[in-house]
């Protein structure tokens, strides 16, 4: 299986961005889907955005989606997660997981369908 461990959290302002990332190692990146997921406290963690192997096809929760943007890069082994006009809403860990999805083409959102996470990294966003 691949690890991961996230990095970019930080705290910021309502309205302003951040760039997370999530590196991949152990194993062929390009053989796993990607997702983003979210947990605030008190709260389940809910899903952010999706990736697939190839990069080519992209899935977003609706709360998210026209802010959001989830990326990769392949040849560095590593996931992004471009958050613009953040909200207060928007606070909690951000966690990267990993599915092994070799060519596949399905689009996953749950926790369930994901086998490895990492360690997630804290967003906080003040009003």
């Amino acid at each position: 299986q691949v690890q991961l461990v996230e990095s970019g959290g930080g705290l910021v302002q309502a309205g302003n961005s951040l760039r997370l990332s999530c590196a991949a190692s152990g194993r062929t990146f390009s053989n796993y889907a990607m997702g983003w997921f979210r947990q605030a406290p008190g709260k389940q963690r809910e899903f952010v955005a999706f990736i697939t192997w190839s990069g080519v096809g992209t899935f977003y929760a609706d709360s998210v989606k026209g802010r959001f943007t989830i990326s990769r890069d392949n040849a560095k082994n590593t996931v992004f997660l471009e958050m613009n006009s953040l909200k207060p809403e928007d606070t909690a860990v951000y966690y990267c997981a990993a599915r092994f999805d070799y060519r596949g083409r399905g689009i996953y959102s749950s926790t369930k369908d994901f086998t490895t996470w990492g360690q997630g990294t804290q967003v906080t966003v003040s009003s």
